[in-house]
């Protein structure tokens, strides 16, 4: 099954059924972000509009991204959200976005279902103003080792929805290449995970401000 078309028929009990990585990521985006306030966000790959009213409130105006018409459809029913602009956008191709426009890029597992991560980084670093954020949260490669990945349940079937393996070295390699710094990064655990590998890996980069050197993964780390 195509990757579009699992999350078309998987719009409409997303937000109904048990998913720990979709709790888990919703909370950890609102605890990293708190406290911040940015002009314009991005939201790339809003889904059903998990995190969008948070991003809508820390933001003076979000433009959110997705390639399911089904899955928009639902983040569209979403009351109050007067803020929010969403488009059905395929984020493998340039996106519609003024360059130097966003103080903030902000994905949420999307990147799995996504093989050139340097496009997406490329991109992130053309719309981002100078000093501007991207913040990621993905689910963690360790878990992709194992064979893990996100599955779409219906009343008649459930099925592996196609995904590429990105190691945390592939995420620092195309943040260097496309100028970007790391500020931060996490690992995180849903609390009944107990003894096994992180569920989730966040980033938050930079994009570096004109002028700035290149720097190698080393200086990327610190």
């Amino acid at each position: 099954m195509k990757i579009r078309d699992a999350y078309d028929a998987w719009a409409g009990g997303y937000d109904g059924q048990e998913n720990k990585t979709r709790d888990l990521d919703k909370e950890i985006t609102s605890g990293v972000l708190a406290g911040r306030w940015f002009r314009n966000i991005l939201e790339l790959g809003c889904g059903t509009g998990k995190n969008t009213p948070f991003y809508a409130e820390i933001a003076g105006s979000v433009t959110a991204f997705d390639f399911s018409a089904a899955m928009l459809d639902r983040a569209r029913e979403i009351a109050g959200l007067t803020n929010v602009t969403f488009r059905q956008v395929d984020l493998r191709a340039l996106w519609p976005v003024e360059d130097d426009s966003m103080d903030l890029v902000a994905c949420n597992l999307v990147l799995e279902h996504i093989e050139d991560l340097g496009h997406v980084f490329s991109e992130a670093a053309r719309v981002l103003e100078p000093g501007g954020t991207f913040f990621i949260c993905e689910f963690h490669p360790f878990r992709q080792y194992l064979g893990n990945k996100a599955t779409m349940k219906t009343v008649a079937v459930e099925r592996e929805i196609p995904a590429f393996v990105h190691h945390i070295s592939d995420f620092l390699d195309a943040a260097m290449a496309s100028g970007f710094t790391l500020e931060r990064f996490n690992e995180w655990r849903h609390a009944e995970d107990e003894d096994k590998p992180p569920r989730l890996a966040t980033f938050l980069f930079k994009k570096r401000e004109k002028g700035k050197a290149k720097v190698g993964r080393k200086a990327l780390l610190r």
